[in-house]
This record gives C-alpha cells, sequence and structure tokens, in this order.
C-alpha cells in the first residue's frame, strides 16, 4: 500500500492509520494536504498563528485542527495525541525571525530550547521530532505524497545555455560544505567565485542579494547535507523563488534530484522556459 501512494512513505503505512498535518506557511502543506485526501489519507491539522494559510485552516472539521502560537510545544502535543494518528508531517516553514521576535514559547519549549547548545533547524527540529515520538507519533518524510513535485535528473526547461562543468562542480562544493556547517542550503556562484551564500535569511532574501551586484551568469544551486534528516528542512523551490531569479537576472538554477520538491513543478518548468530560465537536476 505504501509503495502505490508515496515512494517516501514507510513500508506497512496505511491510510487509516491517520496523519496529523504540521502546517507552516505558504503553498507547501497544503498541497501535502490535498494530495493526501485524495489518496483517502485520515488527517488532521496543527496550524500556526501568524504562519499557516486560513484556506488550508478552513478546509478542515474543528474536531480536526488546531491553531496555535509559535512555541506552544506542549498543546501540540497534547492535541497530537487526542488526535489517535500513528504519524505526523511537518510541511512549510516558520518564518525564520519568529526565534528571535514572536515566539511564544512555554515550559515545554523553554526546557527544550535551554538543553540545545546550538539552534539551528536540525537541532530544533530533531528534538522536537524526539518530543512526537515520546508520546507515541512518528514522523514522516516531508517528501511524501509529491513524488511527481520532486527535481529530476538533467535539464527540466525547453531553456539550454552552455556552462562550463568545472563551475558547476564548484557551486556544489561550496553549497555541500555550507549545508554540512548548517549554515543553509543554497548559494549563488560566477564563473568560480562566491556570490552569496544562504543562511537564516532564507533563499529569496540571498538571492536577491546576489542580484544587488548587477553582474552576468550568476548560477544558484540548492542541495542538501550529507546525510539530510528528510523529516524536516527539505529544500523547496517555487514560483516565489523564480520571480525573484527572474526580478534579479538569475537565469541558471541547479536543483540536487529526488530530494529538492519544486512545488508546482509543471508551472514552475514552464515559467521558467517562458523568461529564459534553465533549471537541472544534478
Amino acid at each position: 500500500m505504501s509503495d502505490a501512494l508515496s515512494q517516501f512513505l514507510p513500508k506497512g503505512f496505511q491510510p487509516e492509520d491517520g496523519i496529523c498535518l504540521i502546517a507552516g506557511k505558504e503553498l507547501y502543506p497544503e498541497l501535502i494536504a490535498q494530495r493526501m485526501r485524495s489518496l483517502g489519507v485520515r488527517t488532521s491539522l496543527v496550524a500556526y498563528e501568524g504562519e499557516t494559510r486560513d484556506s488550508l485552516y478552513d478546509s478542515y472539521p474543528d474536531e480536526e485542527r488546531v491553531r496555535i502560537k509559535v512555541g506552544k510545544l506542549g498543546k501540540m502535543l497534547k492535541t497530537m495525541k487526542s488526535y489517535n494518528v500513528k504519524w505526523a508531517l511537518m510541511a512549510g516553514q516558520i518564518t525564520p525571525g519568529r526565534l528571535f521576535k514572536g515566539l511564544h514559547p512555554d515550559l515545554k519549549a523553554v526546557a527544550l530550547l535551554a538543553k540545545l547548545k546550538e539552534k539551528n533547524a536540525d537541532t530544533i527540529f530533531t528534538a522536537i521530532s524526539n518530543e512526537i515520538s515520546n508520546i507515541g507519533i512518528e514522523l514522516l518524510d516531508a517528501r511524501a505524497f509529491l513524488d511527481d513535485q520532486m527535481a529530476s535528473h538533467g535539464l527540466m526547461t525547453a531553456i539550454r545555455n552552455k556552462v562550463r562543468p568545472e563551475f558547476i562542480e564548484h557551486g556544489i562544493e561550496i553549497a555541500k560544505e555550507i549545508a554540512r556547517l548548517d549554515i543553509g542550503q543554497g548559494v549563488v556562484i560566477r564563473k568560480g567565485t562566491v556570490v552569496a551564500v544562504e543562511a537564516f535569511e532564507g533563499t529569496d532574501r540571498m538571492l536577491k542579494r546576489a542580484g544587488s551586484f548587477q553582474t552576468n551568469q550568476l548560477i544558484f544551486i540548492k542541495t542538501v547535507k550529507l546525510g539530510q534528516d528528510y523529516r524536516f528542512d527539505v529544500p523547496v523551490f517555487g514560483m516565489r523563488t523564480l520571480e525573484v531569479m527572474q526580478e534579479v537576472g538569475i537565469k541558471h538554477a541547479y536543483l540536487e534530484a529526488n530530494k529538492t520538491i519544486i512545488l508546482e513543478k509543471e508551472q514552475v518548468l514552464k515559467s521558467a522556459s517562458k523568461w529564459g530560465i534553465q533549471i537541472v537536476g544534478y
């Protein structure tokens, strides 16, 4: 059953087991919810105030949804347990700045954060996933149900611009090292020079910063780190990022194949071809 639904589900997964969707910003969690429903998966929702789209929250019945403030870990865990599900799935980013402003930690969250020497996506989400596991619920691979939305190997657009392989190899090497250090998942390079590195600000702001140099032949590379935990922080590429690339004049994107989600893939690739942007899976 699991393979028929998605290659990213564990063996033995059954739709009636139930999944609690822990939903962050924008389209990603909404698309996951649509896919789960279309496949007959029993699903419930944890939404975040000021983050999760109202359209997603409104699509769930009262008994299968809750909206909480970011940081209310205890309430999240209690609600998830009441849903009587076997699985959970994290989808969608929480605004990074919430870690500094707009966070409402309860005692459970305060205790969790106090134990962490380093506070980044990997350490925070690993700690949260451990808390979820402690109540008998396991996190799924965040790529589940989006098999057809993954970056594929090779050229994915109608645009073919020749790029010297050594430049791409250099960019991938830098991106992998940045990811290994838990700094970010993307870089922009130009002919062997690192122009910008993604850090806490996220992909789109990094791209705008790179574009501010107003130079040509910029290449955006997106990757995952060695040993990536696919339960969270999976790299995503969508229309908004493509629009930023078009806005600032970046005409090349290299995305790690089968590891990067391209939301609304068909539309993204069609628009990229129209705008003269080359998208390649490596």
